[in-house]
């Protein structure tokens, strides 16, 4: 399924402090912590907990949040559906990395061990 160019500035647009705490709140109703939650936007992103109060003060957008982003060089290894669409095919790049942090969210969320969320290569 293929990313449409409305959808892919509704991605652009999105502000992260709206959708932070979204996060927090699926990943605590599942039984997982705040502090993992950082982990894994961490090992995605490069953002500490302090560089990520940061970028929700200062209501950046999912843009801005990956253009400041060091995306971890395994990233790529992310794979599987999200919202509807198979992660590895998208095309729009922005989309593509809103995408892998959505799915290892997930992966929290659905109890997934820390270390194989925070993929390796083998």
């Amino acid at each position: 399924m293929k990313t449409t160019p409305e959808h892919n500035e509704r991605v652009r647009k999105m502000k992260f402090y709206s959708v932070f705490p979204h996060y927090v709140t699926k990943v605590e109703k599942k039984g997982r912590t705040k502090e993992e939650l950082f982990t894994v936007i961490e090992w995605l992103t490069g953002f500490n907990e302090e560089d990520l109060n940061q970028l929700i003060d200062e209501k950046v957008t999912f843009e801005t949040f990956f253009e400041r982003a060091t995306l971890n060089p395994n990233a790529h290894l992310i794979k599987g559906v999200v919202c509807g669409y198979r992660v590895e095919e998208i095309d729009n790049p922005l989309t593509k990395k809103a995408r892998y942090l959505d799915k290892v969210i997930d992966e929290l969320a659905r109890g997934k061990k820390l270390e194989n969320i925070l993929r390796k290569e083998k």
